[in-house]
């Protein structure tokens, strides 16, 4: 027997099928919530500045990104699911509502200190109130569900509580009582005197540039001076290039790929209405940036580079924010990634030289993913651009984006300064230092 609980704003079914409807309707919530939080969350990414924070945000947008599939995928085997993948008006205003603090780390905390344990209770709830072998396929998948939900807290601790979030945590929690919970099951609280909702009052706004905490920024790592940057474009295709400093420089490259991580994060919550399928692979793209960068961010230490002396790179994301989202796509997928291919192929080719598997590796699972990227940029962008109102032909879409961004580029490009005096940062000639090769 199903014990008798289904959210109030979806009354418990009658008839036959009563008991798989009523677990069919809870598990649906749970697949909205699961899609809000990969919405919602991801504008968490660019907004904090530790790249371990925003490797771990990403990794947790990609698992509740998992979770949400297979909770649709088990979820359609089951009367009273449903076949759209709408989202309730409410949980939608709960979690726009989160985004809304100016302070990142105090959203941060109101989406792990309210609206997770919100769905860990969620998820427990649904164990209590379903049958262990009636329901088996679904109760395996929330039992793993509940495992990753329990680690997602333990991983995010360490993060939270850098800022006082108080009242933000108590507002958050209201607007949740008021929707009576997560499943609409809960006696529903009316909002305290004087409440307001900021997301009624203004709009959700992407910050003019990115966070990237304690360390160094500048406009680009990429020139053709050794004594300005630590990529030399020139040094990177050319064969004299001793194949140590290539790695080393490749190595930079990857770890800048944090900037695809900040703006493509941006795309998620600018396309509110794009099917679930598109956020899916989306999210996917946005955790193999995120490991990309990782393979920068772990091997350079071990070659002799102080991080701190390595600058980050904004201009992309302060050129590409003042675009609109199928504009963004298009130039991460159509320009950026597809554009990388001839030289990645020259950069594997000599690193193959030094004998370095887990050098070769990880180029390799690079370019891998590049690949699949690509993939889905000529899968989603036609479907970016028709939310965006946008109905020229792709190819002639992406050529007015590639002018477009050249003249965006000019406004809003190469405004931030080094922060790091040469004798100190990272160049393409301290690279040859560290290589031995001078």
């Amino acid at each position: 027997m199903v014990a008798p609980t289904s959210p109030t704003s979806a009354p418990s079914a009658t008839g036959r099928m009563a008991a798989v409807q009523d677990m069919a309707r809870l598990q649906r919530v749970l697949f909205e919530v699961e899609r809000e939080f990969v919405r919602t969350a991801t504008t968490l990414i660019y907004r904090v500045g530790e790249p371990e924070l925003k490797y771990l945000l990403c990794q947790h947008v990609w698992e509740s990104a998992g979770h949400a599939r297979f909770l649709r995928e088990r979820g359609r085997e089951l009367s009273g699911f449903g076949t759209g993948e709408s989202v309730r008006p409410e949980l939608r205003s709960l979690f726009t509502e989160a985004v809304m603090p100016a302070d990142g780390y105090v959203a941060l905390a109101g989406f792990y200190r309210v609206l997770k344990p919100a769905l860990l209770a969620a998820y427990r709830h649904y164990l209590s109130a379903t049958h262990h072998l009636a329901d088996w396929p679904s109760r395996k998948l929330v039992e793993e569900f509940i495992a990753d939900e329990e680690r997602h807290a333990r991983e995010m601790e360490p993060c939270l509580g850098t800022v006082d979030a108080t009242a933000w945590i108590a507002h958050l929690r209201h607007a949740l009582a008021a929707h009576g919970g997560l499943f609409g099951d809960q006696p529903r609280s009316p909002l305290p005197t004087g409440f307001a909702w900021e997301s009624s009052g203004r709009p959700y706004a992407h910050p003019a540039t990115c966070n990237r905490g304690k360390y160094p920024t500048c406009s680009s790592v990429f020139s053709q001076d050794p004594d300005e940057t630590p990529i030399v474009r020139s040094w990177l295709v050319d064969p004299k290039t001793d194949a140590r400093v290539i790695r080393l420089m490749v190595y930079v490259w990857l770890m800048m790929e944090l900037d695809a991580v900040d703006y493509l994060a941006t795309i998620f919550i600018d396309t509110p209405d794009a099917p679930f399928d598109l956020h899916h692979d989306m999210a996917r793209h946005l955790w193999d940036e995120s490991r990309h960068s990782q393979f920068g961010y772990r091997q350079l230490p071990k070659l002799g580079v102080d991080l701190m002396t390595l600058e980050h790179s904004l201009d992309l994301y302060n050129i590409l924010v003042q675009m609109p989202p199928h504009e963004r796509y298009a130039m991460m997928t159509m320009e950026f990634e597809a554009g990388s291919f001839p030289t990645k192929a020259l950069v594997m080719d000599r690193v193959r030289e030094l004998n370095d598997f887990e050098a070769d590796t990880l180029l390799a699972f690079d370019r891998n993913d590049e690949q699949n990227h690509v993939r889905y940029g000529h899968r989603w962008l036609p479907e970016i651009m028709t939310l965006c109102g946008d109905p020229r032909p792709v190819e002639e879409f992406v050529k007015a984006t590639q002018a477009r961004f050249t003249e965006v580029a000019k406004v809003h490009g190469n405004r931030t300064p080094h922060a790091l005096p040469p004798e100190r940062r990272l160049t393409g000639n301290k690279i040859l230092q560290l290589a031995g090769v001078v």
